[in-house]
């Protein structure tokens, strides 16, 4: 196995802190304003703040794009989020992830593929949830032929369960969600949130995925932050990070480097009394 192949598992043996590009709206989408190359610009300042700051790893979405859509994102979606991932893979040196909003898992894997990221998080990868999209069905079928289609192996894909913004069509046990998302959709790790951007996570389901998952990575994918951070550590692979990391909390501000010093401080301290398994 190659070390590009492996990078990923030695990204959690530190439990990762992987810090938030939140892309400004791209071209097309309703509140799009000024020119793309303000976008690539506010990308790049954060993706250098936030290596500046000590993140181990990097992961970009189309936050700005609201309202999304519920299924495939237009070419120049695509085209603009390739663009940005090439240019923050040349300006840092970091593993990179790729969100691609709401549940865009294909284009996700096609843009990773092409500017070398990752990994990717998927929203809905199995089973079906209640969004402000409408009703969202899982896309493990497609996604991973597609992978395996275009020789995208080494790149990871991490699934939510119980995603933030949404409910259950049905209800069912959570375990039996996190073991379908593993075991059947073929996830490489699970992603446990709030139930919005920013909000913490219920330890007790963090507890519950935690046990379900068994050995499998499982990563915290809102409200973390330097209070939060130590209550979660015993149970966390990794932690994905980025309201706390923009001022006044804010997603759709700039990243600033004292708050990413000051969690990756705090992680640092951590690590010792939780280290990885």
């Amino acid at each position: 196995m190659s070390a590009k192949e492996n990078s990923f598992g030695d990204l959690l043996k530190v439990k990762p802190i992987i810090g938030m590009i939140h892309l400004s709206a791209l071209p097309g989408s309703p509140r799009a304003h000024g020119g793309f190359h303000e976008v690539l610009g506010r990308a790049l300042a954060d993706a250098e703040t936030l290596a500046a700051g000590g993140c181990h790893a990097l992961m970009m979405e189309n936050f700005g794009d609201i309202p999304f859509v519920p299924g495939r994102v237009t070419a120049t979606v695509v085209a603009a989020m390739t663009k940005v991932a090439v240019e923050v893979k040349r300006k840092v040196s970091l593993p990179l992830g790729i969100n691609v909003l709401r549940n865009d898992g294909i284009s996700a894997l096609a843009i990773a593929h092409a500017a070398d990221a990752d990994f990717i998080r998927v929203n809905v990868l199995t089973g079906a949830r209640v969004t402000d999209q409408g009703v969202i069905g899982g896309i493990a079928d497609v996604l991973l032929r597609e992978q395996s289609a275009t020789g995208a192996g080494r790149i990871k894909i991490l699934a939510d369960v119980d995603v933030k913004h949404s409910a259950a069509l049905a209800a069912r046990p959570l375990a039996d969600e996190v073991k379908d998302t593993l075991l059947r959709g073929l996830a490489d790790a699970v992603i446990v949130s709030g139930s919005g951007t920013g909000a913490a996570v219920d330890l007790n389901k963090l507890k519950q995925v935690r046990e379900a998952a068994q050995r499998a990575p499982v990563l915290i994918g809102s409200g973390v932050s330097v209070d939060s951070l130590e209550g979660l550590m015993p149970y966390a692979s990794g932690f994905i990070v980025g309201t706390s990391l923009k001022k006044d909390g804010r997603a759709d501000q700039k990243v600033e480097l004292k708050r990413v010093q000051d969690l990756v401080q705090k992680h640092k301290a951590l690590l010792e009394r939780y280290p990885a398994v």
